[in-house]
């Protein structure tokens, strides 16, 4: 029996719980109508004290794991933790995030102009020219430092691990994966509260597009109608259609189909808040469902709601797929990966699909603060598939499914 308590944290708590928007809004059943055009206009950015204590705390691992410093190059992990983007190319740049003070920068001298604009005044910047080694120049940083261990970020690409090898041999070079992931899995209330409001306005954005349909209209369409409705309630968002049988491949076939009447319309979608992004995907019928599609749905939800309820701290990654897969299979839907494909969930946040995954496997621990996406699917060839997606945060005693509006019928894909 599921208590009161653990009822209201399956089933939705409101955004000014986060304390990251203004003038928060409920988040019931309403109409796309009846919304705020620009959805983000009050949210709270993330501020410098937000990314010193996602440096502080990647300094707190660091030690226990004796690294004295992580090189990050441009990517989600350099974004993350100095609010820097910056493009990959051959010439490296990046950040060497260290145990005594603030990162320290390695950047191409022509480039140093450009860095400036974006680097905080305070943090030192070495540069190396064309003909210099960039290499050398992280070697002789750690040098400074006092220390020789050196982890690399998981998206460093192996030319920099080679020219490290070359050029700085002194160097113990390690996985920064231990740091990053480490750091990133384990989200703030603010951030819970970012992907909370991007999966809230892709639902709405679902609501639109699904109230839009009509005949002969094709992929494109929708996708067009769902970007521009992004767009419109202030955010950059997809809408990925699958039409017909062409919902039995999980992420869509190349083949070209018009919608028409007794189609299954499967939508995967998205958008980012202040660089958190959400997953969420519906599934309806254009036209009159008919008992299979109504079959399916029934054993997709119950598979979601089973998950859901499995969920708390201390539990193994694998063990939510496992449930899961277990009622599909009581259903007649298989074993393994017959019909469900794939696994239950991925973790969310700056990716949209990051560290960890649930899936068979992984005995990862779950924690309160992480953040993943839950999402079973039926994918019969040939005929349809049918995938309800929605993302949840680990709370201290349970789960928390984000955004509302959760499907209840193949025809009432958002709540109705």
């Amino acid at each position: 029996m599921v208590s009161r308590r653990r009822f209201l944290e399956i089933g939705g708590l409101s955004l000014s719980t986060f304390g990251f928007v203004k003038n928060a809004f409920s988040l019931s059943n309403s109409t796309p109508e009846s919304e705020p055009k620009n959805m983000v206009g009050d949210v709270v950015p993330l501020t410098p004290e937000d990314f010193e204590r996602r440096l502080e705390k990647a300094k707190r691992i660091m030690a226990e794991e004796q690294i004295d410093g992580l090189f990050l190059t441009g990517s989600t992990d350099l974004q993350y933790f100095t609010n820097v983007q910056w493009g990959r190319s051959e010439r490296t740049f990046g950040a060497l995030i260290n145990r005594k003070g603030a990162p320290i920068w390695v950047c191409p001298a022509f480039e140093l102009d450009r860095a400036q604009e974006h680097l905080p005044k305070s943090h030192e910047v070495r540069t190396w020219r064309e003909h210099e080694s960039p290499y050398a120049v992280i070697g002789g940083i750690m040098k400074d430092l006092g220390g020789n261990r050196v982890a690399l970020g998981p998206t460093v690409r192996s030319f920099t691990a080679y020219g490290i090898r070359k050029d700085a041999p002194q160097l113990e070079q390690v996985d920064g994966a231990v740091v990053t992931e480490n750091c990133r899995v384990i989200k703030t209330d603010k951030e819970v509260g970012y992907i909370e409001l991007a999966s809230k306005i892709t639902k709405q954005v679902h609501k639109e597009v699904f109230s839009r349909l009509s005949d002969g209209m094709s992929a494109e369409d929708i996708m067009t109608i769902a970007r521009d409705s992004h767009k419109e309630k202030g955010v950059v968002g997809y809408g990925n259609p699958k039409i017909g049988p062409n919902s039995a491949f999980p992420h869509g076939s190349s083949v070209e189909r018009k919608l028409a009447d007794g189609n299954i319309v499967l939508v995967s979608g998205g958008c980012t808040v202040e660089g958190f992004n959400c997953d969420v995907d519906r599934t309806t019928v254009f036209g009159k469902p008919t008992d299979k599609h109504r079959k399916v749905f029934d054993v997709v939800k119950k598979a979601q709601t089973e998950a859901i309820k499995t969920v708390r701290p201390g539990i193994a990654c694998e063990d939510v797929d496992a449930v899961a897969r277990k009622v599909m299979e009581d259903a007649g839907f298989g074993a393994q990966y017959e019909y469900f494909k794939h696994r239950i969930g991925h973790g969310v946040g700056m990716d949209g699909h990051e560290y960890t995954y649930l899936v068979k496997g992984n005995k990862t621990k779950l924690q309160p603060g992480m953040v993943f996406s839950c999402e079973p699917a039926i994918y019969i060839d040939g005929e349809f598939g049918l995938r309800i997606e929605d993302d949840f945060v680990v709370t201290e005693d349970g789960a928390r499914l984000l955004g509302g509006m959760f499907a209840t019928a193949i025809d009432q894909p958002l709540g109705e």
